[in-house]
C-alpha cells in the first residue's frame, strides 16, 4: 500500500527574531493565493499546503509552484523559506525538516521513492515517535524507519501500545491519509528561548520553560487576555523538532498555571540528554480575560500568589521586565 496520492508540501518560513505574527499571516495569505488548501502551524511558523488542484490551474509542477512561493516570500517580505514536497502531509513535513533554509527536498510518488527516503531515517524522525518511544525501540535494536517497517506489527504494538504501534508501522511505509484542512490562525502569543550552544542539561531546559511561561503570563496580563491551551515546541541540534499541545482546565494568564502545564509537556517528551537548540512556548486561543469563566477557589495560597503576581507586574511596568520576577525565573539568560 502506498501513501495517499496527493501532492503535499510543508513550507517553513524563517522569520526574523522575534517572530512577527502579522508577517506570518501575510505569508499564509501568499500561500492562499496559490491554493485555498493551506493549514497553518504557528507553533513553528510553518504551513501544510495541498497542491493537488493547483498544479493544473497554474500549469506548473510542484517544484515550480514551490519556487514561485519561495520567490514571492523573498521578494515581497524578504523572508527565506524551505520546503518539502511529497505524496502526503507526513512525507512532505519530513522532507521539509531536512531542507536547509532556501532549499527544497522532493520525494517522488512511487513506493520505491518513498521507501528510499523513509527507510534510512532514524526512528525519532517519524512523526508520532517521540524521544521516549525511540528509546523504547532502541532497547530492542530498532533504530531506523527501516527497522520499524521490518518489525511485525504485533511486536510494535506490544512495545508501544496498540494505537501507537499501528501508527508507527503504517507511517514507516509512508501511509498517511490526513488531509490538509484549511483553517484560520487563532490569535496566540509566543515566546522562544534559543540556547547559545546546543544544550544537553535538563535543568537548563526546565529553567528556559519557566522563563518563557513567566514572559507569556506577564504579556497576556498586560493585554488583559487569557489563553485556552499551551503548545511547547522543542527544536533539536539536527533541525528536527517536537511539538506538544495541552488544553488548560480553564482559560488563564496565571504564570504558575502556565508554568505547570508547560513543564508537564516538557516532561512528556522524556528528553533527558537531548541536544536542544531552542524551546518555544505558545499561548493558544487567546480571549479577553473578562469573557473567561474561572472556577472559584478558596485557597488562600492561590490568592496570595495572584497578589504577588500583580505586584510584580506593577514593578515591571514601572521599571522594566527584568526589575522583578519569580525566584525560579529571575535572572534567566535571554
Amino acid at each position: 500500500m502506498t501513501a495517499s496520492p496527493r501532492t503535499g508540501m510543508r513550507i517553513y518560513f524563517h522569520l526574523p527574531e522575534p517572530p512577527d505574527e502579522e508577517l506570518y499571516e501575510k505569508l499564509l495569505a501568499l500561500l492562499e493565493g496559490i491554493t485555498p488548501r493551506v493549514q497553518a502551524h504557528p507553533a513553528d511558523w510553518s504551513a501544510d499546503v495541498d497542491l493537488t488542484g493547483a498544479l493544473r490551474y497554474w500549469k506548473r509542477d510542484a517544484v515550480g509552484l514551490a519556487a514561485v512561493i519561495r520567490l514571492r516570500a523573498l521578494a515581497l517580505y524578504g523572508i527565506q523559506s524551505s520546503a518539502g514536497i511529497g505524496p502526503s502531509r507526513m512525507v512532505a513535513a519530513m522532507a521539509a525538516a531536512l531542507s536547509p533554509s532556501g532549499s527544497v527536498t522532493v520525494v517522488g510518488n512511487s513506493p520505491y521513492d518513498i521507501a528510499a527516503f523513509l527507510r534510512p531515517q532514524r526512528v525519532a524522525a517519524l512523526p508520532g515517535v517521540g524521544p521516549a518511544a525511540a528509546r523504547t525501540l532502541s532497547r530492542y535494536g530498532i533504530y531506523s524507519v527501516d527497522d520499524i517497517a521490518d518489525t511485525p506489527l504485533t511486536t510494535l504494538q506490544r512495545l508501544l501500545g496498540a494505537a501507537a504501534g499501528r501508527q508507527a508501522y503504517a507511517r514507516s511505509y509512508g501511509r498517511d491519509d490526513r488531509l490538509v484542512v484549511p483553517q484560520a490562525v487563532p490569535r496566540s502569543a509566543a515566546a522562544e528561548h534559543r540556547f547559545d550552544a546546543d544544550e544537553l542539561n535538563p535543568d537548563q531546559h526546565h529553567q528556559a520553560v519557566l522563563g518563557l511561561a513567566d514572559e507569556l503570563g506577564a504579556r497576556m496580563r498586560s493585554e488583559n487576555s487569557d489563553c485556552c491551551a499551551i503548545t511547547l515546541a522543542v527544536r533539536y541540534a539536527d533541525r528536527t523538532h517536537t511539538t506538544r499541545t495541552r488544553t488548560l482546565t480553564e482559560p488563564t494568564a496565571h504564570t504558575p498555571a502556565l508554568a505547570d502545564t508547560s513543564l508537564a509537556l516538557l516532561a512528556s517528551l522524556g528528553l533527558q540528554r537531548a541536544r536542544v537548540r531552542a524551546i518555544s512556548v505558545r499561548a493558544e486561543r487567546l480571549q479577553p480575560a473578562e469573557t473567561a469563566t474561572h472556577q472559584l477557589t478558596l485557597d488562600p495560597t492561590d490568592e496570595r500568589t495572584r497578589d504577588l503576581e500583580a505586584a510584580i507586574d506593577r514593578a515591571r511596568a514601572r521599571y522594566g521586565f527584568r526589575a522583578a520576577g519569580p525566584a525560579s525565573t529571575h535572572g534567566r539568560a535571554n
